[in-house]
This record gives C-alpha cells, structure tokens and sequence, in this order.
C-alpha cells in the first residue's frame, strides 16, 4: 500500500449540526485492493464520515480526494456514477422483483424502448458467475436469504464499477456461515482491486477480514492501524476510551456498590436460563434479585439490547425458559412482561420512548394507562397526584406537567421515561443507556437515583457503554461479546476497567477458557 496512491483521500474533514460537532479534523484514507475497517462506539462519527463522503451531509471543512481528483458529491446518486457504492444493513433493493431486475434496476437493456429480457438474464447470470455466487437470477430477490440479497446488492454495486465499496454492518443479521459466505465474496472483490470500506462492530470478524482499521471517538480521529499490529484490548480501549467523565460530580459515589454477598439472595425475582433468540443472541442464563443491580458490559453490537427486548418480551425467544419469583412465566410481549412487574426504558428515547407531540403528564402515564387498558382511562385527578409526585421526586425541569416533552432537555428527557416505568410499581426495571447524550449533572442524578432505587428493593438491569458508569452501580456485571454472555463478574475491589476490558477483547468464561 505504501507504493499505491490512495483511491479515496478525506483530509481535515469537518462537520456541524445545531450545537453538536459531529465530526473535528479527520482525516480517512482508502487504498485500492484493501478491506478498511472503520470502527468506533455509537455516536464516533463513522455514519456522519459516510454520508458526507457519499454526499448525504455537506462538510464543512475539509477536503475529499477520489483518484486524485477533489470532489464534493450532491447525493449517493452523484456518488455512485463517480464509483462509490453503498449497501447497508437493510438491504435497499425490491424483494418482489427477480435477482436479475434487481442487479439491473434502472439500467435494464433496451432495444427501442422496450427492456430485452434475454439480454438482462445473460448479462446477470454472467455477473454472478464471475462472481462465483451460486444465484438462479430468475427467482424473486425475497426468496433467498439476507445474506444472498446483500451478494446481489453488491454484484449491482460491481457492475456500475465501484471503485470503493462501502459495506455498512453488513453482518449485524447473519449466521456464521453466511458471514464465511460473504467473507469470500469480499476477498474476490479485493483481489480484483476494488477497496472496501467495512462498518462493523464485530471484533473478530474485523480482525478476520480487515487489512487496516480506523477508529473514530466523539468524532475525533483516534488513529489509522494495520490489523496485524494492534491487539485487540488496545482496539477496545482506543473505541471506548477510559477517562472518568463525570468525577468531580460524583465524588460521593466513587466506591462500588456492595458486593452481591452483601445482599439478601433469596429466590431471583428473574432467573433467564438457556434463554436465546437465533441471529440476535446466543443463549444465555442470568438471575437478577432483589435490590441487585446487574450491569450489562460489551461494545455496541455485543447483544446487550438484545438480551434486554428478550427479558421484556419486546422479542421472542426461541431457546430456553424463565422463571419469576421461582415460577415459571411466558412472557409473550411487553404487556405480559409489565403485567408481571418489568419495566423496559429503551436507549432511543426518540423513536421508542418520548411521545413528542405529548405533555410531561402524558408521556408519564403512558405505561400506566396501557396496562390497565384504553377502555379504563386514569381519572384526571389520580393522573395529576401521580405525575407531580414524580415530577418532584425525579427533580423534572420545568416542573409543569403541561409543557411538551420536546421542549425539555435531554437529561429532563430521560427522566420523564423513568417516570413512566416507575410510576407503574415494577419489580424489574431494565434501563438501556439511560444517560447517553445528557449533560454531566443530569448523568449524576440518574445515577444516583439508580442507585436509591435498588437500596429499596427493586432489581435493576443496568445498560451502559460507559464501564466506569457499570462499575459504580453494578453488584454484579455480565459482560457480552460478539452476543454471547461470556462473563459474570462479582463486582470486587479486584474488578476494574482493564478487567473488563481484557474480557470483552478475548471473550474468556469465568473459568479461564475461551469461549
């Protein structure tokens, strides 16, 4: 690579939205005939860097070179005819129309006017056999499988002749063998020379696939590493980061929680064994008690969410069984999950949280009112009783229930959707990423209430990217690679950051032997 010029050269590239710097001085370079993995947490900056690089976002500072050649692309479109394609994680073609329609989708040969089916057939049949993709191009796209519809958007993606291929989580729905599948489709394309942007958050298959990596934080460039010379535990802490944020505003919560042997064990209010749903997470078994926070640990993709929506009933699960209390439960969906007392609040407080066209009190009462049923509406007083006592008890600002939760901050924001679930009574409350992207006091106060609430008896499935944040709250810590459980620490003196850290890079059980 040293003697090849870069096919792709972004320089100082810059970008802005309304009071968030996306993106500070990065720069990416991508070589032809290289796999590139760009790597980083959620909210790094790697979706912001491709879309400004395929002309979704303009940037504001900075400069892209394409073959040597300055361009700022309008759209993907634009991008495309220049030889950059992009295929996502959901696949963006027709699943009702045939492997060959879709390969030639807005370019079907024509003869005066009409599309030449033949030709169409031969030229796709060709393509996926040069490819060496066993793909009958007749049968509808939806018939086979994810994996098989990514080849064909791909196969599209090499007959418009990229010259960089961007491949976005690419494996986040796929089994082992069709990641192998995939796998070697990707090494074909390389050694005909095309480079491969791969967005992945999969370690091993990084380190499986990647010639080079880049690693993005909070939109900085950390660095550009060949695969072969940085081990993974450096990677991990490179993604993560291990500065304490919030220290100075938690200075009285600095000490972890008390061991599990502090607490009274009893019977597990859930107790997960064998639990699992295939191509979301392996199965698994996990107990959470009364009063014990469980802290889930792992990069983004690990199955932390995953693990939670199975616990809620928000997914489905295929392997194993749970038990309440010590009797056992099916926990159909999440009105049978809140029926036996768990509250989920999920990490996207925008799409599967806040109701924003709604009041304070209206998001608050939310749960309530769906589980005691539309046909049986909570009384106007009773609702205001509610609200205000958790408005007070949560320290919500502003404290009128009657302004629109969209005028509230992030951090107000979060605590409008731990009232929601408190209000119902829960016994479990699984809480995902509950202080990403609010300011460090409000970070502070949800914290601290985490803490008061399992003091007085409620199990807590605590979710945090954040390990010193898991450190703080956790009695016990499960930690997830690749979705699979396969760790479950004891929160001791002897447990700190590079512990987990040096598990959630090797994958090693309890006993030592790797998973």
């Amino acid at each position: 690579m040293g003697q090849t010029p870069p096919i792709l050269t972004m320089t100082g590239i810059g970008k802005q939205f309304p009071g968030v710097t996306a993106l500070s001085n990065v720069d990416f370079r991508l070589f032809p005939g290289e796999i590139h993995a760009l790597l980083g947490e959620n909210g790094a900056g790697k979706s912001t860097l491709i879309k400004v690089l395929t002309g979704v976002y303009p940037h504001d500072a900075g400069e892209i070179e394409l073959a040597g050649q300055p361009v700022s692309f309008s759209g993907p479109s634009q991008a495309q005819h220049s030889g950059i394609s992009t295929v996502y994680q959901e696949v963006n073609l027709c699943p009702n129309l045939s492997v060959a329609e879709n390969i030639f989708i807005g370019r079907e040969p024509r003869r005066y006017g009409q599309i030449r089916w033949g030709e169409l057939r031969r030229r796709s049949t060709e393509l996926v056999g040069r490819l060496q993709l066993d793909i009958d191009v007749t049968q509808q796209l939806d018939t086979y499988s994810i994996a098989v519809q990514q080849m064909v958007a791909i196969a599209r993606a090499v007959d418009i002749d990229a010259k960089v291929l961007i491949l976005d989580e690419p494996t986040s729905s796929l089994d082992a063998s069709e990641v192998q599948q995939l796998f070697q489709l990707m090494r074909r394309l390389k050694e005909a020379g095309v480079a491969i942007l791969f967005v992945s958050h999969f370690l091993d298959q990084v380190y499986e696939i990647a010639d080079r990596m880049t690693v993005l934080r909070n939109g900085r460039l950390i660095g550009e590493y060949m695969v072969a010379e940085l081990p993974q535990l450096e990677l991990v802490s490179k993604m993560i980061g291990k500065e304490l944020q919030v220290l100075e505003q938690l200075e009285e919560q600095q000490q972890k929680r008390p061991p599990v042997a502090t607490l009274e064990r009893g019977t597990p209010v859930l107790d997960a064994e064998g639990l699992g749903r295939s191509g979301a997470i392996e199965p698994f078994s996990l107990a959470i008690h009364k009063g014990e926070v469980v802290g889930l640990a792992g990069l983004l993709g690990s199955g932390r969410t995953e693990l939670a929506r199975l616990l809620f009933g928000a997914d489905k699960a295929d392997h194993g069984r749970v038990e309440m209390d010590g009797q056992p439960v099916s926990l159909r969906g999440p009105r049978a999950a809140m029926a036996r007392g768990v509250a989920f609040s999920s990490e996207n407080r925008r799409t599967e949280g806040m109701v924003e066209e709604l009041t304070v009190r209206e998001n608050i009462i939310l749960a309530l009112q769906a589980a005691r049923g539309w046909s049986r509406p909570i009384p106007r007083r009773r609702q205001d009783e509610l609200v205000q006592r958790y408005i007070e008890a949560l320290s919500i600002t502003p404290a009128d229930p009657e302004v629109e939760v969209r005028n509230l901050s992030g951090g107000n924001q979060q605590k409008v959707l731990l009232a929601r679930w408190l209000i119902t009574e829960p016994r479990l409350l699984i809480v995902d990423e509950p202080t990403r992207g609010i300011d460090v006091g409000a970070k502070a106060e949800i914290q601290r209430l985490i803490a008061r609430l399992a003091d007085g008896g409620l199990a807590v499935l605590f979710i945090s990217a954040e390990l010193e944040e898991v450190l703080r709250l956790s009695h016990k810590i499960a930690i997830l690679r690749d979705r699979r459980l396969v760790e479950e620490l004891e929160n001791t003196e002897e447990i700190d950051t590079d512990r987990i850290l040096q598990s959630i890079a090797s994958g090693v059980v309890v006993e030592g032997e790797p998973v």
